[in-house]
């Protein structure tokens, strides 16, 4: 397989009639990190497979647009946290739950879903990160399991720098807390 250079993709999208070479690329590159961004936030494979789908459709829609003032992972990052963010309040809206609510419905589909392959630890961190606030949880996975810098959640959620750090370690401190009284 080509290794991916994120230069030449760019240069492709400047040619309309490589936009599908360009994307190809693109949806092979970012595929995997992306689905596991989104699983860590729905916890349902077919759902992160339906949302990752739809960042794809919306990227593929505005491809002409992308110009490269942000570095590619950032722009798919901030279409998966968009399309996410509409995915669950769909859900909590169609399913008329509270935010509580719908994170007692997500550790459900967690414990249930035949594609989970953690252990008890594993599993327990999961329940704890539901313990947090969307925004947080996604700030969390994008720091902890992506390990990006702080500037570039900074362009895909569109917060501070300042703010995501403290977003971060409240989070991490949660995250601690829910542990040691469930442990």
């Amino acid at each position: 397989m080509e290794k991916y250079d994120e230069k030449e993709v760019i240069a492709l999208l400047q040619d309309p009639s490589r936009y599908r070479e360009a994307f190809e690329r693109i949806v092979r590159q970012y595929s995997e990190q992306l689905y596991w961004q989104i699983r860590r936030m729905v916890f349902s494979h077919d759902d992160a497979n339906d949302i990752l789908q739809n960042t794809f459709l919306r990227a593929w829609d505005h491809i002409e647009y992308f110009r490269g003032e942000a570095k590619l992972s950032t722009w798919l990052y901030r279409i998966a946290f968009n399309e996410t963010l509409a995915f669950l309040n769909k859900e909590r809206a169609a399913a008329h739950l509270s935010i509580d609510e719908m994170d007692s419905q997500l550790i459900n589909q967690l414990e249930s879903d035949e594609y989970f392959d953690g252990d008890e630890i594993q599993k327990m961190f999961q329940k704890a990160l539901l313990t947090l606030p969307e925004k947080q949880r996604l700030v969390f996975n994008l720091k902890y399991f992506q390990n990006m810098k702080y500037e570039e959640i900074s362009e895909i959620v569109g917060t501070s720098i300042g703010a995501l750090k403290a977003s971060y370690h409240h989070a991490v401190k949660k995250i601690e807390d829910f542990l040691k009284e469930h442990s």
